[in-house]
Parts: structure tokens; C-alpha cells; sequence
């Protein structure tokens, strides 16, 4: 899978980083209008758990982004 790295403001209740509220991609800011999907992946080799999110942005299009536990960071799958 590609992915490219975002900014990604998100909703954070007690458990921190919980779901996005708005990213930047290209420079421009979109909102999150809804959460069609949510899933999690775990890799047993290296204990990697990424959060995933199928969403549809306030520029119509759907996107998969996702939130790398291990290392604090947001990514834009594709492909």
C-alpha cells in the first residue's frame, strides 16, 4: 500500500488521537462530513497497530487515512 504523510486534526478524548476532524493535503484544509468506515490493523512482526478511516471530505471526495499508533503520525492511504 502507498501512503503519504498528512497533518490531521483530530477529536481527542481520553483515549488521545480518537477520530479526524479536519487534514491538510495539498495545502488544503478538509473537513471531515462523515466517517463512513473505521477499522483497525495490528502487525504481529513489529507490533505495529494503525487505525483506519474511511471518510468523505467536505470537498465530496472519499478518502482512507489512517493513524500510525506506534509513531504518532497520520498517513493518506492509496491504492
Amino acid at each position: 500500500m502507498n501512503y503519504e504523510k498528512i497533518i490531521v486534526i483530530s477529536y481527542s478524548g481520553y483515549k488521545g488521537e480518537e477520530r479526524p476532524k479536519t487534514f491538510i493535503l495539498y495545502g488544503d484544509e478538509i473537513n471531515v462530513i462523515e466517517i463512513i468506515d473505521m477499522w483497525i490493523k495490528e502487525d504481529l512482526r513489529d507490533k505495529g497497530r494503525k487505525r483506519f478511516f474511511k471518510v468523505v471530505g467536505s470537498d465530496g471526495y472519499i478518502y482512507r487515512i489512517y493513524f500510525d499508533e506506534n509513531n504518532g503520525e497520520w498517513f493518506l492511504a492509496k491504492g
